[in-house]
């Protein structure tokens, strides 16, 4: 990557839109990727390979969710990185700040490059992480699938602008910044962003999109947790939907190919390898699931039950929670018709077997007589 610009990207943004309001905040940019089936944290803190991190975590997170937090080994120069997460079932997680100072018309201009030049940093980032905890890791890989969100946070100016009035000044350039569009997108559109948005104190303002969220509020770190929480569970939820889309391939294909006279033969022939490798996958999938799915506890937080929800809609998560159970289902009734089809036959050939004994009794007691 070209360092110079990367800190050129770090820079304060100037105001480039004539006499128009100019805006300080941050933008953090999230990243999350898996590298293997499962990480065993005890193992890369004892290793001291990386320095780990002390934090206080939310009480809203369950403590078998939380990962180990460590500093990145080599920091480049003009990036700021302020939570690289090791996570125990196998993902890297990075999160990345930004400081800027102008309009936001500026800002938005600028995120398409911004969001560029930080993809190709965290693969590096998360590759060097990688390298020294991978003997930790099992069924290692760099990388399966990778997810990113982007967070546009403002500090809040309430004597200029509240945040009842923010989304009617400045509603259509924050929905295309949303989109990572440079120019106005359609009052649809605008609608449906704008509606995505909620807030705990009157000068409080979050929009919630698919790929991007923006913040007008005086602290987001604890935000941040949620967006980061929630880009993990639908990196594992994409990356089981595929990694069964490719198992179920393989089964289909060994299905059809014409079935050795072992396979049959009780005692001696099993049930092939691909449908005892998807039984086991289908058991650690659910129990990450699981786990993922249990490791937010909102009860009584109406604000922050309200921001998971909008998450959990725009990250679609409950449409790849739904299409991981429904192959998960398919593996399930695979085996189930494959080894009922394996009995069938074993039955068969048994009483077959029984038949031939018999008459071989019988000819040989016919014999003797």
């Amino acid at each position: 990557m070209d360092i110079k610009k990367t800190s050129s990207a770090n820079k304060s943004f100037s105001s480039e839109h004539g006499d128009d309001h100019a805006f300080s905040g941050s933008i953090y940019l999230l990243y999350a990727l898996d590298v293997g089936d499962m990480i065993n944290l005890e193992q890369v803190k004892n290793s001291r390979l990386l320095t780990t991190v002390t934090r206080i975590w939310p009480k809203y997170f369950k403590h078998y969710h939380i990962p180990l937090t460590v500093d990145l080994p080599v920091a480049t120069p003009g990036i700021q990185c302020i939570r690289a997460n090791i996570h125990h079932f196998g993902s890297i997680s990075l999160v990345y700040k930004v400081p800027f100072n102008g309009t936001l018309a500026a800002l938005r201009d600028k995120l398409n490059k911004l969001d560029e030049q930080y993809e190709a940093q965290s693969t590096h980032d998360a590759n060097t992480v990688f390298k020294l905890i991978k003997p930790f890791v099992s069924q290692q890989k760099f990388f399966h699938h990778k997810t990113s969100y982007l967070v546009i946070h403002i500090d809040p100016q309430p004597d200029i602008v509240d945040s009842t009035e923010f989304p009617k000044r400045y509603g259509s350039i924050i929905a295309s910044a949303l989109r990572f569009e440079t120019t106005n997108i359609s009052d649809f559109q605008i609608e449906d962003i704008l509606k995505s948005r909620t807030g705990y104190y009157r000068q409080d303002l979050v929009i919630i999109d698919t790929e991007a969220a923006f913040v007008y509020d005086a602290e987001c770190y604890e935000l941040l947790d949620f967006f980061e929480f929630a880009l993990i569970q639908q990196l594992e939820l994409q990356y089981f939907d595929k990694l069964l889309d490719t198992k179920l391939d393989d089964v289909y294909e060994h299905a059809i190919q014409p079935r050795s006279f072992y396979t049959y033969l009780p005692f001696v022939g099993t049930v092939y390898d691909p449908l005892s490798e998807l039984s086991k996958l289908k058991v650690d999938i659910s129990v990450i699931t699981e786990r993922l799915d249990n490791s937010i506890k909102l009860a009584g937080e109406a604000y922050y039950s309200e921001i998971y929800r909008l998450l959990v809609q725009k990250f679609e998560l409950d449409t790849w929670r739904s299409s991981v159970e429904k192959k998960l289902a398919i593996v399930r009734d695979v085996r189930s018709i494959y080894q009922h089809k394996i009995n069938s036959i074993r039955e068969d050939m048994l009483s077959v077997l029984i038949i031939v004994l018999i008459f071989i009794e019988v000819i040989i007691g016919l014999m003797h007589r």
